[in-house]
C-alpha cells in the first residue's frame, strides 16, 4: 500500500476517532467495551497509522502530535453534557501511542520498504 493510502486511513480514522470521543450521543456498541480499552485501541491504531502515512516525521513529532490529540479532546469533553475531563483516558491513550510505537517500528519496514 502507499504511503498515501495510509494517510487517507489516518485521517479517516482520526476524523471517527474525534466523533466518537465528542459526540453526546450514547453509542450502545462502543459503550459495551471498557472505556480505556478503547482509548488504548484508538490510540495505538492512530499512532500505527500515523507512523505508517508520516515516515519523515520524527517519533518526537508522532508522540506530540498524538498527546495534543489526547488532551484536545478530553479538554473539549469537559465541555460536552454526560462527558468529563479524565486523567485516566489520556493515560491509556498514551499506553496505546508506546505499544504503537513498539509495533511500528517492525511494520513500517515491512509494510513501506524503502523507508
Amino acid at each position: 500500500m502507499k504511503t498515501t493510502h495510509y494517510q487517507i486511513l489516518f485521517y479517516l480514522n482520526l476524523l471517527t476517532v474525534e466523533y466518537l470521543a465528542l459526540t453526546p450521543q450514547h453509542i450502545e456498541i462502543i459503550e459495551s467495551f471498557w472505556d480505556k480499552q478503547n482509548h488504548f485501541i484508538a490510540f495505538f491504531v492512530l499512532y500505527v497509522l500515523l507512523a505508517l502515512a508520516h515516515t519523515s516525521f520524527s517519533t518526537f513529532t508522532k508522540v506530540a502530535a498524538m498527546s495534543f490529540i489526547a488532551f484536545q479532546i478530553e479538554i473539549v469533553q469537559y465541555f460536552i453534557p454526560g462527558r468529563y475531563f479524565s486523567l485516566l483516558d489520556i493515560a491509556a491513550d498514551g499506553t496505546g501511542v508506546v505499544i504503537g510505537i513498539f509495533l511500528s517500528r517492525f511494520l513500517v519496514p515491512k509494510l513501506l520498504p524503502g523507508n
